[in-house]
């Protein structure tokens, strides 16, 4: 256990590292250490139970909250977008599916395109991030805009698509897209310590975000992302309860085998390495599957975690900085 304290320290030190990291196996918590301040204007120091934005990592609840809906026969991988949601979209191309939308291969337009544009900061200098409180209010931002390409032709990722997967969910299931996730997934995963909050009225124990400029100072990042997260990013977790996540997805405690399988599968080949299931990566070699990861960025957030099936590891390092966690995973993935 001391190799991997010196080697996270070290680690931590060397890019200034703000967040915590956690290792979890089948017997329990191996590892966990925090860093760096939550509040650096009181300087209140992160801790393992600090709360902090996982920004696209929680693209995997959305996931999950689809296949629930197609397990319990309520909707198909293969339903049309325009036949379950009432909005218009008069560009889109009719042959959409949810599993389009899931895999990143719907080519539908999307309202942040990271191959297009470089900064998120950017989308809100036109429109107040504090009026984004609910996933319509995201629809002006592509609803009328044209296809990218044919459904299916490509992997494109995309950030509207899942804005659509949570509207989805609401229209099914009756009830807001946050309350729902956090009813159908956060109770039963026992994760106590998450949720979708507003920015403006964060409960205690929750990392601010801070971006930091090329002068040195630094800014919070509360007028950079939407006042309150959705279906394509923003929960806020801690630690621990994403460890309890996936421990409850492998479970099969939140899908039954069969559908925890399909969520689980290769569907679109992103990279040599890279491939993408429903709502999650997944890294293989020589064809064999060594990890399922997500991982999130936004200004002054950035997040990943991975479940390792081989060994059963559980890591998550999130961080209230736009960067630092891959290196730290990619430090403890070499240890390990």
């Amino acid at each position: 256990m001391i190799k991997i304290d010196s080697l996270i320290e070290q680690k931590a030190r060397e890019i200034d590292f703000s967040g915590v990291v956690y290792l979890e196996n089948n017997t329990g918590t191996v590892y966990s250490s925090a860093h760096g301040y939550a509040n650096r204007a009181d300087r209140l120091v992160n801790k393992v139970e600090t709360k902090f934005g996982i920004a696209s990592g929680c693209k995997l609840f959305t996931a999950i909250a689809i296949c629930r809906l197609v397990q319990d026969g309520k909707l198909s991988f293969e339903s049309k977008l325009q036949e379950v949601l009432e909005f218009s979209f008069p560009n889109f191309d009719i042959s959409v599916t949810i599993h389009h939308l899931l895999t990143h291969t719907s080519g539908i337009p999307d309202y942040f395109d990271e191959e297009v544009m470089e900064d998120y900061e950017d989308l809100w200098k036109s429109r107040p991030m504090y009026g984004i409180k609910r996933l319509q209010d995201f629809l002006p931002l592509f609803q009328q805009a044209d296809m990218m390409f044919s459904p299916g032709e490509r992997f494109h990722y995309n950030n509207a698509g899942f804005i659509l997967l949570g509207l989805i969910v609401e229209q099914i299931t009756g009830k807001s897209f946050t309350h729902y996730i956090e009813e159908s997934i956060f109770l039963p995963s026992d994760m106590r310590g998450s949720g979708y909050f507003s920015l403006d009225s964060l409960p205690a124990n929750t990392a601010t975000g801070y971006i930091d400029n090329d002068d040195g100072t630094w800014r919070s990042n509360i007028y950079s992302i939407p006042i309150k997260g959705g279906a394509d990013g923003g929960a806020f977790i801690t630690a621990p309860d994403m460890a309890k996540l996936w421990k409850a997805l492998m479970e099969h405690r939140l899908l039954n085998e069969e559908m925890t399988t399909l969520l689980l599968t290769p569907h679109v080949e992103v990279d040599e390495e890279d491939n993408y299931g429903y709502g999650i990566w997944i890294e293989k070699q020589n064809d064999n599957i060594v990890k399922y990861h997500i991982m999130g960025y936004d200004p002054g957030v950035s997040f990943a975690s991975g479940y390792y099936p081989a060994s059963g590891n559980i890591l998550v390092i999130p961080s209230n900085k736009a960067a630092g966690p891959h290196k730290v995973m990619a430090a403890v993935e070499e240890l390990l």
